[in-house]
Parts: C-alpha cells; structure tokens; sequence
C-alpha cells in the first residue's frame, strides 16, 4: 500500500494571517457547538458520560476542513464516510434533505462496526459545499459477544450488523424503517435510536450554523478562506518535515499475542523522508491477526496523522492541508492492512502500539526535547452485560481505562491518562453504579507502576468491579502483560498490565488478557490493572526532591524506590518528608 490524501490544496496564496486564525476558529466553534449538542443530548452513558464520540466538517470534495478536539481515531471514520458517500452516490445523487448513515471498515471506510457515523450534506443556493459529520461508539451494535468486540472473532461477520453507506434521511424525514433496523441488532435497542436521532439533529445543527456562517461571509469568501487555510497548513507541516530532511527513524514494538493466545506480532515503523513529502512505512510488522487485532486503513491513516501533528507540531490545525504530503506504506496482509474478510474490533489495542512504534520512531530523529519514553501504548477495556434492572432487556456496559504516559526529557509523564488516539472520558463510579447492578471497589493509581529515570513515568491505573447478578457476562483486555512500555536515554521500562479474577478471593487467579469473555456470578470480580510509562534518562539523575515527592505521595514504595534508587539516595528524600510520612 501507499498511500496519500486523495486530494490536496490548490497552490498557496497571499492571505491575512489573522483574517485565517479568525476563520480557523470559526469553523472549530461549529464543530464544538455540534460536539457539545451531542454529548449533551445523547441517553446512552458511553456517549454522555464517556464522550465516546467526534464531529467534523468537510468541503464538497470530502476534504477535512476542521475537526472538534476529541477522538482522533474517530477521524478515520469520519473522512471514510464522507468519502463513501460521495464514491456511492455522486454529487449528483446527493440531495438536499439527505443524511446517510454507515459504519463498516470495508463497505464505508469505517475503523470498527461499534462506530456508526451520521453524514449531512450541506447545500448553498442549491450546490453541494460542504458535509457536516458526526461519530458515536456505541456500546453494542450486535454480533457474538456484548460489546460487539472480541479478540477471539475471525471475521467481520461476528462483529455485529454491517451497515455500507445508506441514506437515513430523505427530503428532511428521518427513514424509521431503517433504525429500527439497526436498533433491532442490538442487546440495547432503545439507547440505538435514540442515539442515532441525536447523532441526525447534531448534524442538523452543524448544518445550521456553516449556512449562518455563508450567509454572513458570502459562500465565495467562505471557499476561498478554506483554501487559504489548507494552503497554509500544507506550507507548514512541509517546513516541519524540511527540519528532519535526510534523518530515518525506525522503532519496533509488539502486540502481547495474536488475539486468540497465540505468538506476539511484532508491529514496526520507520519514518523517512523523499523530498517534501513524509514516508511512514510499516514493513517489517507481523502477519494479520487471525482475531479481531486488524487494523483497518481508515485507522491506520488516523493514527499516522495524529502521530505526525503530535511529534512535528502539535499547535498545527488538522484538516486536509497536513495530510496530502504523507505517504503511508503497509505490505497487504500485515495487521496494518488485513484482508476481507478479517475481524477489527478491537482495532484501537493495535492502534496504540502503531502509535507508540511511531512516536518512537520519530524520536530517534528529533531534538532530545522533543523525544519521549514509551507510554502504556494500550487499550484496556471492560465490557459487562447482564440483565438490566431499570428496564427490559440487557444492558451493556463499555469503558477503556486510561494508563501511564512516557516520560519526557524535562518532566515526569502524566498518571492515568488515556494515550494517542483515544480521548474519551472515565465513567464515573456514581453513574455505573446508577445504571448498572455493578459495584466499584477500587478506582486508583497503581503504585510503583511508572518506569524509573531521572524523569519518572506515568503511574497506570487499577479498576474492579464486582458483579451483583449471576449470569452477567465480564471481558477484560490490556496491552502490555508480556510487554512494557519502553524507556529513554537510560530510563527503565513501565509497569506490565494484568487482569485478575477475583482478586482476594478463595478463587483468585491472573487472566491472559486477549481471550474472550466469561459467564460470572453475582459477588465474582474482575481487576485490572493498566500499564505504566517509561522513564526517561539514568535513574541516578532524579532530584532528591522529586523522589521525596514519589515517597510522601505514595506512587512510589519505599522498596521499590530502594531497588531503583539505592538506600541513601532514598534516606536524603526521607529527611524532605514531614514527619507523619516518614514515621
């Protein structure tokens, strides 16, 4: 595979910078209107709670012209849609009035069946100009497993309904047959049309606001301004790639095995340059997964994008303009590029170690102040599902759980903080515990978890839930239990990730995490605890101060900071602490 965007910016022109800076947030102000409309309106908590969703605007050639900060894997999904609406019907079979619908990674450039994706065209003085485009993870659209993801699902076909592009509007009415349809796939029905409807109006309202905006700039302006903007964010990731001319980078990381307890697959990526244009080339990455690891193009294209703006400029605006001078280049058949019928649901695991290979390519060739460890560079996740208590029917309850983040060459990294290409929200204990017959026992750091360095890495985080109905299904999945988060320059390796049954319990025992869900009882529970990142730079720098920190606030044991530190730097961080600590 290589690949490119489809299409790029016209030449570049004479504009005002601050006339474009003001555009530019004009259009972000819409996207975040939308964003905020769906997060608020929605009923399903994957969506309200977890912020589990994206919006975007494109131009009438399906070009990205400005997107809300939340998940940048949902850009994938987003642009595929637009793409296939346009590929199917045409500009000219798309219809004022229409709205179309999809989710699929083959039929509808979709990264996995959960997200479905609602695309509207925008028409001025009777021209199609402009798409507004919205993405909603929701927790269960059918298939063999609660959730709709399993590692153990060899192909698409068990990973709920595949819808391809489809118009779910017509002349301004919504197509009730059609939701019933998807709803009627679903172990959550009800929460899948009412979603689905806030999905349409939030898109209504995107709608709303670009034709206010082309009313009081004038559509030619409008046209006119966007190419300025593209233009401008093309010119400038090309100065940015000019800055690593001539440098290669390649960094090689590891899925834990192949979705159904099989070997590890090795994930490689190497960052080069040819001219103007940047080359991120997956050669060397291992055989697709023969669960459901694959990792689909629109996926892979989002990831590489995220990874490019967060490691050569992270204040640049990401629209189209950034991604016309990319190349991506995947051998067919690898877990970067499967075939059909392969499975993807759990896409976003392999998404993270992407983007960890990445992000450690890139800083091989980069200025140390721009470098970083490796952090968790997973997904953990809970799925759980039983009978609901507050209506008919079954519930599903879905979450990923953040972890540590790498260290960087001047500061520690974050602790439990979700990494690279997810950006959803926790659930709360208060509204699981509302919704569903689970309890949260423990919601914490885990100590000790984070890469020792002169720069200390982030801390994961343990999460358990105890069931309090018989026959409630339970997966749980991380990264990372067979392979850490790498160190930099001289910092040790994160935490490992576990997942334990019953921990404290007379049946207590250490789960491989890729292997599908259970039955469990009421009063079982399940654990998990996420990786932590590495650190960065020989353990023998860290400040005292910095150490006596760890100590007092407890993310570090006094052992654990004695095995990593020796005793004397540890007993000059003790004589810092008041006197309650050191006791």
């Amino acid at each position: 595979m290589n690949t490119s965007s489809p299409s790029t910016p016209t030449a570049p022109s004479l504009f005002d910078p601050i006339a474009m800076e003001v555009f530019s947030n004009r259009l972000l102000t819409i996207t975040e209107e939308m964003g905020n409309t769906l997060v608020r309106a929605s009923f399903s908590p994957n969506i309200k709670e977890r912020k589990d969703c994206s919006v975007a605007l494109f131009d009438a050639r399906g070009r990205l012209i400005a997107q809300a900060a939340h998940i940048p894997m949902h850009l994938g999904s987003l642009a595929g849609g637009v793409v296939a609406a346009l590929q199917h019907y045409g500009i000219d079979g798309i219809k004022e009035g229409d709205a179309f619908i999809c989710n699929d990674a083959y039929l509808a450039g979709g990264t996995h069946a959960p997200d479905i994706t609602i695309v509207t065209p925008i028409f001025c003085d009777g021209l199609l100009s402009f798409f507004a485009a919205n993405i909603g993870h929701h927790s269960d659209v059918g298939g063999s497993a609660p959730g709709s993801v399993s590692p153990g699902a060899k192909t698409v076909f068990e990973e709920g309904i595949r819808i391809p592009v489809i118009r779910v509007m017509r002349q301004n009415q919504e197509d009730e047959d059609i939701l019933r349809f998807i709803a009627a796939n679903s172990r959550e029905p009800e929460d899948r049309v009412v979603d689905l409807k806030v999905q349409i109006a939030v898109n209504a309202r995107g709608k709303k606001l670009m034709l206010e905006l082309v009313r009081q700039m004038g559509l030619s302006s409008v046209l006119h301004s966007i190419e300025d903007l593209l233009a401008y964010t093309e010119r400038r990731i090309k100065q940015r790639i000019q800055t690593i001319q001539g440098r290669t980078g390649s960094f090689t990381t590891a899925l834990d095995d192949d979705g159904i307890g099989g070997p590890k697959i090795p994930i490689t990526a190497s960052i080069s340059t040819e001219g103007d244009r940047l080359v991120v080339d997956f050669n060397g990455s291992g055989p697709q997964s023969p669960g459901g690891y694959n990792m689909p193009e629109s996926a892979l294209r989002a990831c590489v994008y995220y990874c490019v703006k967060t490691m050569l400029d992270p204040e640049l605006i990401a629209n189209e303009g950034m991604f016309g001078c990319i190349d991506i280049r995947s051998p067919e058949g690898t877990i970067t590029r499967p075939r059909f019928p392969a499975a993807v649901g759990m896409r976003a695991s392999t998404s993270q170690r992407v983007a960890g290979a990445i992000i450690g390519a890139f800083s091989q060739i980069l200025p140390i102040e721009r470098a970083m460890a490796s952090s968790n560079d997973a997904m953990p996740a809970l799925v759980v599902s039983g009978q609901s208590r507050r209506r008919p029917g079954t519930y599903v309850y879905v979450e990923t759980i953040g972890g540590g983040v790498g260290a960087h060459f001047n500061e520690d990294g974050a602790d439990g903080t979700h990494v690279h290409i997810t950006n959803s929200s926790n659930l709360p204990a208060e509204a699981l515990e509302n919704e569903y017959p689970l309890l949260v026992e423990e919601y914490a750091l885990v100590r000790d978890s984070g890469g020792v360095g002169q720069h200390r890495g982030g801390l994961g985080i343990s999460r358990q839930i105890r069931t309090l109905d018989d026959n409630t299904f339970f997966f749980a999945t991380t990264e990372g239990t067979h392979i850490p988060a790498q160190g930099q320059n001289g910092g040790q390796s994160g935490g490992f990730g576990t997942v334990v049954l019953d921990k404290d319990l007379p049946g207590q025992r250490i789960l491989p995490a890729n292997q599908p869900g259970r039955q469990l009882a009421a009063g079982q529970r399940m654990r998990v605890e996420t990786p932590g990142g590495g650190g960065f730079g020989p353990s023998h720098l860290r400040s005292i101060e910095a150490l006596a920190e760890d100590l007092m606030s407890d993310k570090m044991t006094r052992a654990a900071a004695e095995r990593a530190y020796g005793v004397e730097h540890v007993q000059l961080a003790i004589k810092l602490l008041p006197a309650w600590v050191s006791e």
